[in-house]
């Protein structure tokens, strides 16, 4: 991975093959002191788990995809849960047949290269945990 802040407001990310999408974000976030921040990407992944949240359940179902995938994109925020870097990303990949599949991104490994903006925002969001829904939430 490399990274190259390009303005006050921009980091440009390069992910290199073998890397991981979330620990490598976290990675920036914390060299970085990012308190609040949007995320977008694209790229090519080797290896994904994403989920689709059941909220009645309060529980994340796991898929896990291998193989050649294309990352059509990448979104999300990151932010903070008791002042430590969090993020909440969700990805969306093609598969060779030209079928996408999606949700909440908890792994992905680079099979060739990745391509990601951080857009700093100005200010600072923490998270609580819902009782309600069981997830982490904004705390305005």
């Amino acid at each position: 991975m490399e990274y190259k802040n390009i303005d006050s407001q921009h980091i440009l990310v390069r992910l290199d093959p073998n890397d991981e999408i979330v620990t490598s974000l976290m990675q920036v976030a914390k060299e970085e002191h990012i308190a609040l921040a949007m995320v977008q990407g694209l790229g090519a992944v080797k290896k994904v788990v994403m989920g689709v949240y059941n909220v009645p359940e309060q529980h994340y179902k796991a898929n896990t995809l291998e193989g050649a995938f294309e990352m059509l994109s990448l979104t999300g925020t990151i932010d903070t849960m008791a002042g430590k870097p969090y993020s909440h990303f969700h990805i969306a990949v093609g598969d060779e047949q030209g079928a996408a599949h999606g949700g909440h991104l908890n792994e992905a490994i680079i099979s060739a290269t990745a391509e990601i903006v951080i857009t700093k925002l100005a200010g600072s969001v923490d998270r609580r945990k819902s009782e309600e829904t069981g997830l982490n939430i904004w705390q305005f």
